[in-house]
């Protein structure tokens, strides 16, 4: 435990102190963002606080490994290689704008590293059947790659309010370390916590009102990261867990590119046009202030992440308990609602 609390701290500092010079950064190269029709910020922000979270990931998990090498060697080159691709991607990216295309060759690159190095899903056991499982060694590497690159996109798209897709990452983190402490594994438990912490330590300054965005720099790296330490603690083994307990803790980011996806192709736009039909803008369609907005997808995130454990666990009381908290969220947030039609009558 005292090695999981060090990697947090650190994380969390090393991000918390290097985000005004990611502040710096951000305007010297130009990488700022200008209000466009579809966004919620009336002014122009830095968007490069992502190098403030790389950082705080990467000098943590290098001084892990470092003193208490606790993954292979091989593995560890397929994160590292793998991270700074899609750091460097989502830096470029923020500067310049890079074509969609571009983008996800290079994402299935960084997605292929990490599986060629030993980090893939090689069993996936069934939900509410025990230990039944079926093995994805003929497609692993494949099935690796279409999960690394979607959740990393799944992230990405949820970055549209001040400090939803850092405050979403953190639970999701949260919620994988504690599932990777259920199963022992103590490297996904260290990463887990060290991504939180990074999330964390940059929140103070991505919260509304932000005084700077993460940008790709920093949303694609997230889902790289969260899709990566899934498969090592939860997608690995088949006695760890199954996919349903994965998709539930990415739960939020998932259905809402899902849902996204769908959207854009039934009114035949391309799938990676840019809209305001997600969530997080329909919520504020609907009268929600940003901060209501985000705390209200942090509760929903929180219970798909609580959802998890309680099925990993199998605690008919800790499910309950969840549908409960999931009933009160969805009462405030009514009430919340009438009061807001009310004071927009008077």
């Amino acid at each position: 435990m005292a090695l999981y609390l060090i990697a947090f701290v650190l994380a969390f500092l090393i991000a918390f102190f290097t985000t005004p010079l990611a502040k710096k950064v951000a305007f010297k190269v130009g990488a700022i963002a200008k209000p466009r029709k579809r966004d919620m910020h009336k002014k122009p922000i830095p968007r490069m606080g992502g190098i403030a979270i790389f950082l705080g990931f990467m000098i943590t998990y290098l001084v892990v490994i470092k003193y208490m090498p606790i993954i292979d060697t091989k593995q560890n080159i397929g994160i590292i290689v793998g991270s700074f691709i899609i750091f460097f991607l989502g830096f470029f990216d923020d500067i310049y704008e890079l074509n969609a295309k571009l983008k996800f060759l290079i994402q299935i690159a960084a997605a292929s590293i990490v599986a060629l190095c030993g980090i893939r899903i090689n069993f996936i056991s069934i939900p509410f059947l025990g230990d039944s499982f079926f093995s994805t060694t003929v497609f692993s590497i494949p099935a690796t790659v279409i999960w690394i690159v979607g959740i990393t996109n799944a992230v990405n798209l949820i970055d549209g309010l001040d400090g939803l897709a850092a405050g979403v990452s953190s639970i999701a983190a949260l919620s994988l370390m504690a599932l990777s402490i259920s199963t022992g594994y103590v490297p996904a438990v260290v990463l887990t916590a060290t991504l939180a912490g990074a999330c964390i330590g940059f929140l103070p300054y991505n919260f509304n009102p932000a005084s700077i965005f993460m940008g790709d720099t920093g949303s694609t790296f997230l889902g790289f990261t969260l899709a990566v330490t899934s498969i090592l603690g939860l997608l690995k083994g088949y006695t760890m867990a199954t996919i349903f307990i994965a998709v539930l803790v990415l739960g939020l980011p998932i259905f809402d590119t899902a849902f996204a996806i769908i959207r854009r192709f039934l009114a035949g736009k391309p799938i990676m046009s840019p809209d305001r039909g997600h969530l997080h803008h329909r919520l504020v369609d609907k009268g929600y202030s940003q901060k209501q907005a985000v705390v209200t997808l942090y509760g929903i995130s929180g219970i798909l992440g609580l959802s998890a454990i309680a099925f990993f666990n199998r605690s008919i009381k800790f499910v309950f308990i969840v549908f409960l908290m999931m009933g009160f969220l969805l009462y405030f947030n009514m009430k919340a609602m009438s009061s807001h039609d009310k004071n927009n009558e008077n």
